[in-house]
């Protein structure tokens, strides 16, 4: 252990770090930490010299982090969680609380979760700010990097990611699935059944975070697979290409039963065994040390259990 080396980077060097990773901005980052850009700049040089690395170069009109700056971003964020703990002695007050929260939801779970979560959370910590995202925009890498502190989305419980570390997975939320078409499809007065389930082309869904769903999986291994015909970006793109053909939309029940874009459809229960399908909470496993983000977590289990009951 090199502690002379050591010694000459300091909580100043590690946090200018990390709020560079997020903003990508030397005057964004001035901004939120309160000094001037020129102070910024030059706590930079000296990790760059104590590093033996850039951490950040321009490419056109913007910064883009190293290598080494992105693989070290988990583990200064966590030992500023770690220093902000032993600084914070006192209880997690979240009526006094003004920090905020990073969260990345599907467009389905959006619609099933968000507005209540808010709710629940802002009545209880009036100041704090969420901040809400596509999944689309932010995923499971920005997680992974501290730039995300959840997040939510319904999935294959057999298909959780395997490429990620320390990402934790937890089920809020039991599902199953169904198969929505318009009223005036040929299937619409008849009992589903796996061939004429296959019999019709399919609206997927695009995710390019998850392996391939179990259900997916379980329908070629049992019978055949379905014919894709449209792929769309979200829950609400698939339920209107429904109502405006006869292709077969397969979602979350939970989804059909409260999304206004769903309101119309006939829904059938799917005629086979698709595993089981869930809506589940996503956490870096090292962010649990800040007693904000346990309160927050403890806040989503217990407004989803309240939708799942």
């Amino acid at each position: 252990m090199d502690l002379i080396k050591l010694s000459r980077i300091s909580m100043k060097h590690l946090i200018t770090l990390h709020v560079m990773l997020d903003t990508l901005s030397v005057t964004g980052s001035a901004e939120r930490l309160c000094v001037s850009p020129s102070s910024v700049s030059k706590t930079l040089s000296q990790l760059r010299d104590s590093l033996n690395d850039e951490l950040f170069y321009r490419h056109g009109n913007k910064l883009v982090a190293t290598p080494l700056a992105r693989r070290l971003g988990p583990s200064v964020h966590q030992m500023i969680n770690d220093m902000n703990q032993i600084m914070t002695q006192e209880a997690f007050d979240p009526s006094r609380y003004e920090g905020g929260f990073s969260l990345a939801m599907r467009e389905s779970t959006f619609e099933l979760i968000a507005a209540k979560l808010s709710t629940h959370v802002l009545n209880l910590a009036p100041n704090i700010r969420l901040d809400i995202w596509s999944k689309d925009s932010l995923g499971f890498d920005a997680l992974a990097k501290g730039k995300l502190d959840f997040v939510i989305l319904p999935h294959d419980r057999s298909q959780p990611p395997s490429t990620q570390n320390n990402l934790i997975w937890e089920t809020l939320i039991d599902d199953d699935m169904v198969c929505l078409m318009n009223p005036s499809h040929p299937l619409a007065d008849q009992t589903l059944s796996i061939d004429n389930y296959l019999s019709y082309g399919h609206i997927g869904i695009m995710d390019t975070d998850l392996n391939v769903p179990f259900f997916e999986l379980q329908l070629a291994q049992q019978h055949k697979k379905r014919k894709i015909t449209v792929t769309v970006s979200d829950f609400g793109s698939a339920a209107l290409m429904c109502h405006h053909s006869d292709l077969l939309f397969t979602c979350s029940r939970r989804w059909a039963n409260i999304a206004f874009q769903a309101k119309g459809l006939f829904s059938k229960p799917l005629p086979f065994n698709y595993g089981d399908v869930a809506y589940s909470l996503v956490w870096h496993q090292p962010s649990m040390n800040d007693p904000a983000h346990r309160w927050m977590y403890e806040q989503i289990k217990a407004c989803c259990k309240d939708i799942g009951m």
